[in-house]
């Protein structure tokens, strides 16, 4: 799994660009990501790109630098066996990141969108 180096220690950056190269940025990589580990194994992450940073003030959008998922880490929150979990899915999503479709918003509030964005998949192309 792609992650931006080095590792912090509050979170683990998934790098979903570069997971999901046949994502274009304006399908939103990062949120696909961040959906796909919550659908396979209840991982709450947090999208960091293009959702949470690509609309400009005069309402079009541009791609985010980045496009990542961000893991939080709290301190003695989580046991090792957790990590463990966690690792297990982020792995086996990574084996399947050629499966995984972009993202369309289907409603969004006027600010904040990454808050309460609503998205349906994209459909693959033949």
């Amino acid at each position: 799994m792609p992650t931006v180096r080095p590792a912090g220690g509050h979170a683990v950056y998934l790098d979903a660009r570069a997971l999901l190269p046949h994502v274009p940025p304006l399908a939103y990589p990062g949120q696909a990501l961040a959906v796909e580990l919550y659908r396979q194994g209840g991982i709450r992450g947090c999208e960091i790109g293009t959702v949470m940073f690509g609309r400009r003030p005069d309402g079009s959008e541009a791609p985010a630098a980045m496009d990542l998922v961000r893991l939080a880490l709290p301190r003695r929150t989580y046991t090792q066996s957790h990590m463990d979990y966690v690792i297990e899915v982020v792995t086996w999503v990574a084996a399947r990141a050629r499966e995984l479709t972009g993202l369309r918003i289907v409603d969004e509030p006027p600010a904040l969108r990454h808050f309460t964005a609503r998205f349906t998949p994209l459909t693959p192309a033949p």
